[in-house]
Parts: C-alpha cells; sequence; structure tokens
C-alpha cells in the first residue's frame, strides 16, 4: 500500500513541477476572463466525467466565491445531465450536447474554456468549434499533448502528462490560481 501512496504523491510533485513553465499563458488566459467580465461578458466551461466536475466546480468559484465574499461573476458551467442535456443528446447527438448550449447562449466576447484531458473529446471540439464561429474567447484545459482541441483554442494551457488523474490534478489547480488571479485583476479581494 504505502508504494502506491508514494507513486501517487511522486507523480503528483514531479508533474506540478511543470506548472511554473505555464505562468505567462495561465496569466494571458486570466487577462482574457478579466476583460469578458469587465465587458458584462459571460465565462463558460465544459467538459466530460472528472472534467465535467471541474467546469462545475470552477465555474462556482467565480458565480459563488473563491476566497472573500464579493459580487458574483457571469459563469456557467454547461450542463450533460437534466432536460436539456437529455433532450440536445436524444435530438442532436451528444456529441453536440456542448455546441448547441454554445450557440444558444453564447456571444461575441464571452469565454469557452474547454477541459479535456485527451484533447479530444468530440463534444468540446464542437463547441469550440462554434465558440469560434461566435467570436468568442477559446481557452483549453488540456492533457497529452493537447490533441485536436490545441489547434481550435485560441489559449492553450497543456499538462505534460499522459495520466489522466495528474492532469486532472493540475487543471483544478490552474482553475483556483485563475479564480484568484481573477478576483485580484477585478479589484474584488477583502
Amino acid at each position: 500500500m504505502n508504494e502506491t501512496i508514494k507513486k501517487h504523491l511522486e507523480e503528483h510533485q514531479s508533474v506540478l513541477s511543470t506548472l511554473e513553465s505555464l505562468a505567462p499563458q495561465i496569466e494571458t488566459v486570466a487577462r482574457h476572463m478579466i476583460q469578458a467580465l469587465q465587458n458584462d461578458n459571460a465565462i463558460f466551461w465544459c467538459g466530460n466525467g472528472g472534467s465535467a466536475s471541474d467546469a462545475q466546480h470552477l465555474a462556482g468559484e467565480l458565480i459563488g466565491r473563491f476566497i472573500g465574499n464579493r459580487i458574483p461573476l457571469k459563469s456557467i458551467a454547461l450542463t450533460v445531465g437534466g432536460a436539456e442535456g437529455s433532450c440536445i443528446a436524444n435530438d442532436f447527438g451528444y456529441d453536440q450536447i456542448f455546441s448547441r448550449q454554445v450557440e444558444g447562449l453564447g456571444a461575441k466576447g464571452d469565454v469557452l474554456v474547454g477541459i479535456t484531458t485527451s484533447g479530444n473529446s468530440e463534444n468540446v471540439l464542437n463547441a469550440l468549434a462554434v465558440a469560434n464561429q461566435k467570436q468568442m474567447t477559446t481557452i483549453g484545459l488540456l492533457g497529452k499533448g493537447g490533441g485536436k482541441a490545441i489547434s481550435l483554442v485560441n489559449e492553450s494551457l497543456v499538462i505534460e502528462s499522459n495520466i489522466t488523474a495528474r492532469i486532472q490534478e493540475m487543471h483544478i489547480t490552474i482553475g483556483h490560481i485563475l479564480c484568484d488571479l481573477i478576483e485580484e485583476g477585478l479589484n474584488l479581494k477583502a
């Protein structure tokens, strides 16, 4: 048992040590998000499985609060469950579940963050394509080299790992950093 724990912690530390090299891109992404929010635009998030949970988590940090009490920020996790999700999946296919929502809700100047550890989730790729057509800023929280998504985003944050769990851990770390930078950039810190 101890070897398994040690292996996970060592992998985590190894991948975490590479995040510093992404600092300039993280700052650029934060600036895009701050500008969108200053212009009364929204930040949309989407992903599958664990990445869907990360999308909901990070949207919640902004619409609710991250560190201190402040005004809610326009931040929405695109849904896969519920009536709207099952309607889109049934009528158009699961690969359109996010793109239909972006088409209906997104506007020029909004931000779409596509979270995919492989960079190849078809429904995220379709959402990014629609967001680009709508002149939204597209961000990719990616892994495994970035996959097809890397060519569809304005800014990419690619985690240097092929291990899904480590990629997800770094995505949430980056997400928390972005939330902090957004609150700081909007002068919302107490």
